[in-house]
């Protein structure tokens, strides 16, 4: 198993203190372990966590630690890929049911050429929102049929209520439960009564809102930020800097 090196004179033997922190047997020095091998004080990292669960870009933090673009950001990926980990952990068991909206959505800034789904340099992403609950993304390369119904299977129960726009690729959902169309007018789906898309769509206003702040996304990282902001709005009613923290410990628990 991996062992845990200080930071300050990479020394292999320490021990664990009663708040979660390491003793160097050596140096004696007191730090907080990492899996991805930082060199932070406890005090950086835990303001560290906290701008991040504030949503604070990593380019905002230059005049507020003294630390480098470069590292505040390598830290943030981190967090970004324990949440990732714990989604799709969680995913294998999560199943949604009852009411469920299903829409398919773009994201990428304004290119010059093809609009619309044809377009080039856009990310395509697949959502499924259960009313009241929680909503699950998928990356997704087509929004046909054999790309979309296998992620429907996975990741809802079925007999579940299920609404869509009226893509063909829905098609056979009559099978495996209830299907209400949403037709669409002037290409958006008309709301009627409880027959609506309105809590998948507003989830992609706040992702697509939640995105504006970065000036860009790295195309190879697009998604880690999509399952942070999946793992924002699914814990919209949470403190989410004891969460973040619980994932850190987990991790350490695991290298240990």
């Amino acid at each position: 198993m991996a062992k845990v090196t200080c930071p300050k004179c990479h020394f292999r033997l320490n021990w664990q203190l009663s708040d979660g922190r390491r003793k160097c047997q050596k140096c004696r020095s007191v730090f907080t372990p990492s899996t991805a091998g930082f060199r932070l004080s406890s005090y950086q990292i835990s303001h560290l966590i906290e701008y991040f669960c504030l949503g604070v870009p990593a380019y905002r933090l230059k005049y507020v630690l003294p630390l480098s673009r470069q590292t505040v950001s390598k830290f943030f990926r981190f967090l970004r890929q324990l949440i990732y980990g714990k989604a799709i952990k969680e995913l294998e068991e999560l199943k949604l049911a009852g009411s469920i909206e299903m829409d398919e959505a773009l994201f990428g800034g304004k290119k010059h050429g093809k609009r619309g789904w044809g377009a080039a340099g856009k990310e395509m992403v697949f959502g499924i929102y259960q009313r009241n609950g929680k909503v699950i993304t998928f990356p997704v390369t087509s929004r046909e049929s054999p790309a979309l119904i296998p992620l429907i299977e996975q990741a809802t129960k079925p007999g579940s209520l299920y609404y869509t726009d009226d893509w063909r690729a829905y098609t056979s959902l009559p099978v495996r439960g209830n299907h209400v169309v949403i037709r669409k007018e002037k290409g958006k789906p008309k709301a009627k009564g409880k027959n609506h898309l309105n809590g998948i769509e507003g989830f992609w206003s706040y992702a697509k809102h939640w995105l504006y702040q970065y000036r860009g996304v790295p195309k190879q990282y697009f998604h880690l930020y999509l399952k942070e902001i999946e793992w924002r709005f699914n814990h919209r009613g949470e403190n989410l800097i004891p969460l973040i923290k619980r994932l850190i410990k987990e991790q350490i628990g695991t290298n240990n």
